[in-house]
């Protein structure tokens, strides 16, 4: 079945050609109605023109589509979100792909050289998608795309306004895509690789001839798409070439009141990239340093390396995010086994990855001392409520992203038992998690 659009409303922003004129030309072929937005400038941000917008819009219609044109500055997203609505009544879709480029080393850099880098890439992303956000939240649904760069992921050589301000973009994109879960507004990072009025200023003409905008655009199209259900990442696409981008952090080291030179005696274990991990989450992240420092301040200090110790170690599944929150569940018990005297009975969770079962964990308050284990309920006993839930859900319910009455009530957590026993639950594990984190 074919990716339709209809019914939804998009902004492109700079789709007077290169990469957002292959947006809007492929969304509005797809039912789609679009706000064709450019100022009509050169490639350093300076003049601008009608025509580059009015024209993508003639080639629209001439097709059959609806679109409009827009030429204002990015960085009044209020006056480009007002032509989507009083145009078409809505908007569901933000490309914030406007970009200029003022390619200079760093000592010969003016102000105004970084200042009009951020204006346009940034504050433009951050006030189009900004102006667009309430129409998004009341309507529950929304999907936006921020464009970064190669420059802000490998860096490039007299480009530093531009790398830092493609850099922002990332972490723009992974803080507004938590914002928006509880709302269905899906924010990502595209990084791509095309000819534009951008890239024919710095790649090599022999590349060029392979780095066709229409080659980026079916990604775009996919992630801007209802059916589409990730937020927060990073994709990239060039001449053919799809990928998704991801930060991982080595192993590393753990030692207790280390020196500078601990540091350097130890910088090829600190830096081995084998067994290296990504977070998906800031709270998996800091979740895992609240666990170090808790481990790490009952050690003896001889700073031997977590290698050898379970420092930072899950004994649960990695490959289960929801994992974490058990391991610290478990954690917790040992340190303090009262917390759960008022719950005297069993839990057993059943994770799928939203069709079929990864794992199970039990909660075993009944005994004691009691327990979390991986696995089915052991000695014969039963569960005294199961529940059954996706990864996902789990995860974003024990972050407080969503609200577990909703996710029942919504099917996406069954039970099946004494409900009340989670009630009782999510309150110490609310009470916990905000004293970790």
């Amino acid at each position: 079945m074919s990716l339709r659009f209809d019914g939804k409303v998009a902004i492109v922003t700079g789709a007077g050609g290169g990469l957002g004129r292959t947006y809007a030309l492929e969304l509005a072929k797809r039912g789609c109605k679009v706000v064709v937005n450019d100022l009509g400038g050169d490639a350093h941000g300076t003049s601008a023109s009608t025509s580059m917008a009015d024209k993508v819009v003639s080639e629209i219609q001439a097709a059959g589509g609806q679109a409009v044109a827009n030429y204002d500055s990015v960085e009044f997203g209020d006056k480009i979100v007002n032509t989507a609505i009083n145009n078409f009544g809505r908007i569901d879709i933000v490309i914030n792909n406007a970009g200029i480029l003022r390619d200079i080393t760093l000592l010969k850099m003016t102000d105004l050289d970084w200042d009009l880098i951020f204006k346009v890439h940034m504050k433009g992303a951050y006030s189009v998608t900004k102006a667009a956000w309430p129409y998004m939240k009341k309507q529950n649904y929304g999907r936006v795309i921020v464009t970064s760069s190669n420059a802000a992921i490998y860096g490039n050589f007299g480009q530093t306004n531009y790398s830092a301000a493609k850099s922002g973009l990332i972490g723009f994109c992974k803080s507004l895509a938590e914002e928006g879960a509880k709302y269905n507004i899906l924010v990502n990072t595209l990084v791509p690789t095309a000819v534009s009025r951008l890239t024919k200023l710095i790649i090599p003409e022999s590349i060029l001839k392979g780095l066709k905008p229409e080659h980026v655009t079916p990604l775009v199209v996919y992630l801007c798409h209802e059916t589409f259900t990730e937020s927060g990442k990073v994709y990239e696409a060039a001449a053919g070439w799809y990928g998704e981008l991801k930060y991982y952090r080595s192993f590393g080291k753990v030692m207790k009141n280390a020196t500078a030179e601990d540091i350097r005696n130890n910088w090829s274990e600190i830096t081995d990239m084998k067994n290296a991990k990504h977070f998906e989450k800031q709270v998996e992240h800091m979740m895992e340093l609240s666990e170090i420092i808790g481990k790490i301040e009952k050690s003896d200090g001889t700073g031997d390396n977590n290698n050898d110790h379970s420092i930072g170690q899950n004994k649960f599944p990695s490959e289960i995010k929801s994992s974490i929150f058990f391991e610290e569940i478990s954690d917790g018990l040992k340190q303090d086994p009262s917390v759960v005297k008022n719950i005297k009975a069993i839990i057993l969770y059943i994770i799928t990855d939203g069709k079929q079962e990864i794992g199970k964990f039990t909660l075993d308050f009944k005994n004691t001392p009691p327990s979390v284990y991986e696995g089915d309920v052991k000695n014969g006993e039963k569960a005294n409520a199961t529940v059954t839930v996706s990864d996902e859900v789990f995860f974003q319910v024990a972050t407080g992203m969503i609200n577990p009455q909703k996710a029942f009530m919504d099917g996406k957590l069954k039970v099946k038992g004494n409900l009340m026993l989670l009630q009782k639950l999510q309150g110490i594990l609310n009470k916990k998690m905000k004293s970790k984190l």
